[in-house]
């Protein structure tokens, strides 16, 4: 059974990227999407990321609704 905890800096995590609230806080400052696209086909992730984004929405895992809470921070103005 899988442990680990579920939350926006083991979502990070698990995307591989850094996951200290600063680097969480700049890295949603520093990326934005268009209403219209869906968040996996965003330019700045890796085909591994787009990968787990997807497969976790996909299979509604535990990971979707912090998925979906990114998803809604990368399109605020």
């Amino acid at each position: 059974m899988d442990t680990t905890p579920v939350d926006l800096s083991h979502l990070f995590e698990q995307l591989g990227l850094d996951n200290q609230p600063e680097a969480i806080t700049q890295f949603i400052a520093n990326h934005k999407i268009d209403h219209q696209m869906h968040l996996s086909e965003a330019s700045f992730w890796t085909e591994a990321q787009k990968n787990f984004i997807t497969e976790a929405l996909e299979a509604d895992a535990k990971w979707t609704q912090l998925i979906e809470q990114l998803d809604t921070q990368l399109r605020k103005p």
